[in-house]
């Protein structure tokens, strides 16, 4: 329990309060924040219910002192039945904000939660990360769609991601290396977009107010219920407790040699492998698996579901865990007993995102939901044990809480947007891991010295 300050006025503001813990950095420290969480609290002028807690501990203020974040403008209310004109698709949050919208992509109707994504490039990417799955992304760059789409920038068969909310029209494809329109491909995959929509002020209501449950609409017959779409959007559960893994994973297990793209000569072959590496697929994205055969893995991929026997049987020299969609608390319930077997066994153990956090969880930590997640290819990491600051890509609406790591697991990479969790490394286990993409190129590639780390550390383990 923190100092009490029983002679204080109510506070009224973000400042003040900051100011009551003693300035923004001792303020950080007492609430174990990062200062930049507090940056966004100031933008807000609120603070996040999650920290009021922490915050009426250390300042003995009563809830009612606390800012809150003004409701939400609603641009339209759910009686209000009126199209506007050249409105052919619509949104519609579980807090009764409609946005209208042009309707592009398939015809349909999907719910997902609503996340923002800040990259400049790579939609086709993004759209097609298993991690995406159970959402829809609300692109903050204006113009998606210019560079068309194309059979090498995919991540998986088909795209994750439910839909997609654009400022601009997709207009024509213009890039030497487009082979379809982007609503071409689209409508070939069944997934709707909405266009015309402020991007800006959608995003800033999911950073100011977390990621909501929505619906994008867009009916071939231009028909809106706009009452039941909100009741759907209202009654989907989350993802929270939501295991989709098993909903992206692979059927059975594969090998895969295919080695990283160049410019000319597309994607290599790996035809002299020094290592044997099973990747435990909770929805791995092809890039990784291309980063590991570059790294001179013979990579075999089997299921989510896969037991320590299951990985074990392929006598692999490593075990690569990969990134997914979901909660992780709820994959964990199959995937930390096979990760437990594995790291008994000594094999050196490699996560990546969701393998990074079911590494946690198998380590004896715990995970927890962030109020927006991090999605962008502009996210500034700390590597702790080197000093060096790396710009990366990343795709995550959990984290690790470090609070819970038990002895023998050392923080190694820290988030410099809000503090939050990016790796870790047992002590006395060949395991690591990062909440990171490294195989991602977000322009630089500062972080494929990960790739090489893991065939280090298992090259350090193998019998002479």
């Amino acid at each position: 329990m923190g100092r009490k300050f029983p002679h204080i006025q109510p506070m009224r503001s973000v400042e003040d309060i900051i100011a009551l813990l003693g300035g923004p950095d001792r303020a950080a420290t007492r609430l174990g924040i990062g200062t930049e969480a507090l940056r966004k609290w100031r933008q807000a002028r609120a603070i996040p219910a999650k920290h009021w807690p922490t915050v009426l501990a250390e300042t003995g203020l009563a809830l009612d002192d606390l800012p809150r974040a003004p409701k939400p403008r609603t641009e339209t209310t759910v009686t209000d039945s009126a199209i506007p004109d050249g409105a052919t698709a619509l949104l519609v949050l579980a807090d009764g904000t409609v946005l209208w919208g042009r309707g592009f992509g398939a015809h349909g109707t999907t719910v997902a939660e609503i996340c923002f994504n800040t990259g400049m490039t790579g939609y086709q990417e993004v759209l097609t990360d298993p991690s995406y799955a159970g959402q829809t992304i609300c692109f903050t760059f204006p113009h998606i769609g210019n560079v068309g789409a194309n059979p090498e920038d995919i991540e998986a068969t088909t795209p994750a991601a439910r839909g997609l909310i654009v400022k601009q029209d997709v207009t024509e494809p213009s890039n030497f290396r487009a082979t379809r329109h982007l609503d071409d491909w689209l409508k070939s995959h069944g997934v709707p977009g909405i266009g015309g929509v402020d991007t800006r002020a959608l995003t800033a209501r999911i950073r100011d107010g977390g990621a909501p449950n929505g619906v994008l609409s867009f009916p071939a017959d231009g028909a809106f219920d706009i009452p039941a779409l909100l009741a759907q959007a209202r009654s989907w559960p989350g993802l929270e407790g939501m295991d989709l893994a098993k909903e992206v994973t692979t059927r059975q297990s594969y090998q895969w040699d295919e080695t990283t793209w160049t410019l000319g000569a597309g994607y290599g072959k790996q035809a002299s492998p020094k290592f044997k590496v099973v990747a435990v697929d909770y929805g791995a994205k092809r890039n990784i698996l291309r980063c590991l055969a570059a790294a001179g893995c013979a990579v075999t991929v089997v299921p989510a579901t896969a037991s320590a026997e299951d990985i074990l049987r392929h006598e692999p020299d490593g075990v690569f865990l990969s990134n997914g969609p979901g909660d992780p608390a709820a994959t964990g319930t199959y995937a930390v007993a096979a990760i437990q077997g594995v790291l008994a066994k000594q094999v050196p153990v490699f996560g990546i995102c969701l393998g990074h956090q079911l590494l946690a969880l198998a380590l004896g930590a715990k995970t927890y939901k962030l109020d927006r997640g991090h999605r962008g290819a502009n996210q500034p990491v700390k590597d702790l044990r080197t000093g060096k600051v790396e710009i990366t890509s990343q795709n995550h609406g959990f984290a690790v809480d470090e609070k819970t790591l038990p002895d023998g697991v050392e923080v190694t990479h820290i988030s410099l947007f809000d503090g939050s969790n990016e790796g870790i490394a047992s002590t006395r286990l060949p395991a690591f891991s990062v909440q990171y993409h490294p195989e991602a190129s977000p322009g630089p590639t500062d972080s494929h010295y990960l790739f090489k780390r893991f065939t280090d550390l298992i090259e350090t383990r193998k019998p002479a």
